[in-house]
Parts: C-alpha cells; structure tokens; sequence
C-alpha cells in the first residue's frame, strides 16, 4: 500500500466547494472529497508552517512545548519510521521554510526535491536582474505588515520575490506547477522501475499562500468590478491601512489563486490514476493553516491571533478501499492526527506516548469522535479552544509579546484581555465583489463579559489539556 499527502499551504476550507463554497470554482478537490471523508472540524493546533509541519512529521503536539525550530534530533518523524519499513519516499516541496539550514524536514526521505523561490528565499541573486515596481500597487511594500519589520523590510523581501520569479512566462512556471510536476516526474520514475507499492510522497505545496499572484485567467475570475488599482499580492496588516475596495481585491487574487491550486491538484491525480495508484494509495490533502483576509482586521498571519479563519483546515482523507466514501465527520481532529492516521493505515504502530488518535475508526464508523475540543495557539503567545459553540482566545505573556513589539498598535485592536465569540459552523464567506468586514467572519461579537461562566469552563479545560500536553514533552 502507498500513501500521497497534498499540503497546500494556507487554504482555507470555507474556499473549497465540497466545504460549502458555490462560487469558487474547486472541481478537483471536490471530486477527491467525494471519493473519501471529509473532516469538517479539523484545526491546525501549533501555529503557523513549521509547527505545523513539526507535529504532522511528528505526530506531537507542539504548542506548549516548542514554537518554530528545527526537528529535535530525538524526534521519531514518520519517513524515518516508513524507511525502517522498507517504504521508498520522497518529499517534493517549495516550502522554502522547511529548507533552511539545520532545520531537517528531509530526514528519512529517499529523495528530496526543493523548488526554489516562494517569498523571499535568496535563490535569485544576480544585481543585473532588474524588477520593476512601479507595475506593483505600493501597500505591497509601502505599509507596515509584520510586527517585527520595518516597511523598508519588507519592500527588500518583496524585491527578491519579484527577482525569483522575473524569468516566469505562463502557468507552468508558478511555484504549485512545478511542484506538482516534479511530483509527477518521480511517480513515473518509480513506475518505470515497476515500483507501484510501499510508496510515500510527500507534496508540499507553498500555494495558495501569499503572493496572491494568479497568471490569467484566474486573476480575472473573481474580480470586483471597478478597481482600478494596481495589484495588491503580498499585502498583510492591519485592514485599517487598506481601503474596503483594496481588501476585496486581496480576497479575490486569493480565491484565484485557490482554483488555480485545485487545477494542478487535478492534474497530479489524473496522473496517479493513469499510472495506477487510485487503487492501492491513500490520498490526504490538506492544509496547514487558514488565512485572515480582513477579518478581525487582519490581513495575511502576520501576527498571533488563531482566530477561525486561521485556525481551521480542510482534511480529506480517501482510502483505496472505499472507506469512509463520501462521508463527513463533524467530530474535532486535530494535525497530529495526520501522522497516527496514516501508520494505522499502513499496520505500523504508532509510537509510544503520542495523544495522536488514528482517523480511520472515523471513516470506519467505529467511533464517532475522537477528541471533546480543538486546540490552536502560538506557542508562548496565545491559545485557543473550540467546542460546537463557542471559541476561547488567551493571550499569553507581557502586553507587548503578543504584538511582537509594536506597543503602539494596542489602542488600534486591543488584544489584551480574553475573547469568547459564539461560531457561526455554517459560514461562507460571499464572493469579494460583496465582502463586509463587519458581518462575514465565522466569529462576530466578543462575548466575554455576557458569558463568563462559559468562558470561565473552556479557560479551565484548556489549562488541564496543556499541562497534560506537557507530559508528552
């Protein structure tokens, strides 16, 4: 048996179709969605990419433990344990996160291929390579977007986007379309060897994340009708420092940007199929966070508040067999999950001392859920948890520690005080030509001082479930 796992970073699943989306158009996604689970309730519980990352290699939790650092050489991760069973795996990637120096997401994996470029990675360095900005709206560059960087900053990493991708001419060579290429390559490679099991691909795909710049036709599907601006794909902030026709462009380079995804997705399976994975391969796909696209007055994860829109995930799981076909689970999973889950599948024994739960039983219907609540948070700086109802945000640390240093942002969102908000489960955002930044997010109103007892209940529960985390540590 063989398993593929799809990691699109940053896609949020009230942008997916088989979540509930009618206008963006995710035909692939849905289609792998109707031929396996769906996990309505899934949260990314450490954020945001490399803990992520850690606990899905890991099949740890992270939040009250680690943050963003490197494997720890005494991490038991998943492609070790796989090679020790004779699996032959490969991780394919543009997560140029994962590739910096002594962070060691390639351990145990027989092949390994990065695509360079995302974001501000130093690939291109020639000076004779010229951007022009003046194509580039300025709130690329020209606001302040991450707490710890200055304007200056951040236009220098906008710069070196622009010079990696200068040489782009079409589709094929966005960052999704060579990782989902190269993913074909290897597939074809090992077929051609007459090696059709004990496979495990790792696709990590950076796309949809920021930049937000889809080649034709997506960058014109969901366009709002009347801005005339110049692009905005790398903006982030404070949606104060946007203007509401501005943010409701961002939304819509972000919702091309998620069809153009799904289409490489299509492409990468279509592939499997021909080459005859579909029947012996589990499929996962999912994400390792969600994106604030101005609600809560954010734009982009530039800061520590793991509101719904950043915490929750999509998770599909199809099996081979046909389990768990077209169903969904309304049950909390949780990322570590993702490790236990494709073990079991493959009759490997999960490591000792994990509080990571196997999906299957899910799928199967042996069980109905697995775990009472959701956690998210950053480590050392906030924390959340979730039941049906209701969402619970603390803020750890000193006043300025969960603003990264800026002080002086604190009268423009307080944050210093806990917030409970009732969640709207059936929320889907509406096409960004229609966008309200007061009415369209999944929590609305701070309900903190009319629930106390509520509040007081999920803080308490919360607590516990940390310091139990901490054991495993």
């Amino acid at each position: 048996m063989n398993v593929v796992a799809i990691m699109l970073d940053s896609l949020r699943p009230d942008h997916i179709g088989c979540y509930g989306n009618e206008w963006i158009k995710t035909p692939n996604i849905d289609r792998l969605a109707s031929e396996g689970t769906i996990f309505e309730r899934a949260y990314a519980e450490g954020l945001p990419t490399i803990p992520v990352r850690t606990a899905l290699f890991t099949g740890k939790y992270t939040l009250p433990l680690r943050g963003w650092q490197r494997l720890e050489p005494t991490d038991n991760v998943m492609a070790e344990i796989l090679w020790d069973k004779g699996y032959t795996s490969a991780l394919i990637s543009d997560t140029y996160h994962m590739h910096k120096p002594r962070m060691g997401f390639c351990r145990g994996f027989d092949f390994v291929e990065w695509i360079r470029g995302q974001e501000c990675d130093p690939f291109v360095v020639d000076p004779a390579v010229e951007v022009d900005l003046s194509r580039h709206h300025r709130k690329n560059y020209a606001v302040r977007q991450y707490p710890n960087l200055e304007p200056e900053e951040t236009k220098r990493m906008f710069v070196q986007y622009l010079k990696n991708t200068a040489h782009w001419r079409d589709e094929e060579d966005h960052f999704v379309a060579q990782v989902v290429k190269a993913s074909i390559k290897w597939l074809e490679t090992l077929a051609s060897r007459g090696k059709g099991d004990r496979v495990f691909l790792w696709v990590d795909s950076f796309d949809p994340h920021e930049p937000w710049d889809p080649p034709p036709p997506y960058d014109e599907m969901y366009a709002v009708p009347g801005y005339e601006g110049l692009p905005i794909t790398w903006a982030g902030g404070f949606a104060g420092d946007f203007t509401l026709e501005e943010i409701r462009h961002v939304r819509a380079q972000y919702a091309g940007e998620v069809t153009m995804v799904d289409r490489w997705v299509g492409l990468l399976l279509e592939r499997m199929d021909e080459l005859g994975l579909m029947d012996n391969t589990l499929i996962v796909l999912l994400s390792d966070h969600g994106e604030p696209l101005g609600e809560h007055g954010i734009i982009k994860k530039v800061r520590p508040w793991p509101y719904e829109e950043l915490s929750r995930i999509p998770l599909i799981v199809r099996h081979p067999d046909g389990i768990g076909k077209d169903k969904r689970v309304r049950g909390f999973v949780h990322t570590p999950d993702v490790m236990a889950t494709i073990l079991d599948f493959l009759g490997i024994r999960v490591p000792d001392g994990l509080y990571a739960k196997s999906l299957l039983p899910l799928m199967t219907g042996e069980e109905e859920g697995l775990h009472d609540r959701a956690v998210s948070g950053h480590h050392g700086l906030s924390w959340s948890i979730r039941d049906e109802t209701w969402s619970l945000y603390l803020w750890l640390g000193p006043q300025a520690k969960y603003t990264w240093g800026l002080v002086e942002e604190r009268p423009l969102m307080e944050r210093a005080r806990p917030e409970l908000y009732r969640i709207d489960r059936g929320f889907v955002p509406p096409r960004p030509a229609g966008y309200d930044p007061e009415r369209d997010m999944a929590e609305r109103e701070n309900l903190i001082d009319k629930e106390p007892e509520v509040a007081a209940a999920l803080e308490l529960e919360l607590r516990r479930f940390m310091d139990r985390l901490k054991w495993q540590g």
